[in-house]
């Protein structure tokens, strides 16, 4: 069985310039005339909560909650209901996919460039303290830390990326895998805690 996560909704392409692109002239220019409308349409609903680049594409839901500020860069895709909370910070890179995903930012989760997250669940937070004694007092600091997941990462289905984790440039976080930590750039990680099973060949030299 291969370690990469399957999600063929993740790996297809469904940028603005490719929804469409069979129609004519006219019907193309309809469909992103309504793309655009649609997220004009959460523009307005979310106000400065939503910080959007050029063309942004949004289809199958957006949910901003609990006062969260989510940036979305140049060209980034949303599919498959995508659910943002925790009152913090979410900066998305240009030409990300985020496919069904759950990220929640108490501090500020940032999400590099052309990356693809599948329907995985992203937390800054423990959201309760570990500590016997003090598990029902309001949460502490030491339960939240800031995340970064390098530009070009794959998250795969159902992998939770937890509190203070740096995903490396070009690595894959493989289904149902659970990361806290950090993962090297251009690798494979596979279980729970993740471990690396492979090495790839980075998209550009690296440092």
């Amino acid at each position: 069985m291969s370690a990469l996560p399957t999600d063929p909704v993740a790996a297809t392409p469904v940028g603005g310039h490719e929804i469409g692109g069979r129609l004519p002239g006219p019907a193309r220019r309809l469909v992103r005339l309504g793309l655009r409308a649609v997220v004009a349409g959460y523009q307005l609903r979310y106000g400065r909560r939503l910080v959007l680049g050029r063309d942004v594409v949004i289809l199958g839901g957006l949910k901003i909650q609990q006062g969260t500020t989510l940036h979305l860069g140049d060209g980034v895709r949303v599919r498959r209901g995508v659910l943002v909370n925790g009152g913090g910070e979410i900066h998305v890179g240009a030409d990300t996919l985020l496919n069904g995903c759950w990220i929640g930012a108490t501090t500020r989760v940032d999400v590099g460039r052309r990356c693809l997250v599948s329907d995985c669940f992203i937390s800054d937070s423990d959201f309760h303290n570990l500590d016997p004694a003090e598990r029902h007092l309001p949460p502490g600091p030491r339960t939240r830390a800031p995340i970064v997941i390098e530009d070009n990462a794959w998250i795969g289905a159902q992998a939770w990326v937890l509190k203070g984790s740096r995903i490396g440039r070009d690595s894959v976080v493989s289904a149902a895998s659970v990361v806290r930590g950090e993962v090297p750039p251009a690798v494979v990680v596979v279980g729970n805690p993740a471990q690396v099973v492979k090495q790839l060949r980075p998209s550009v030299p690296l440092d």
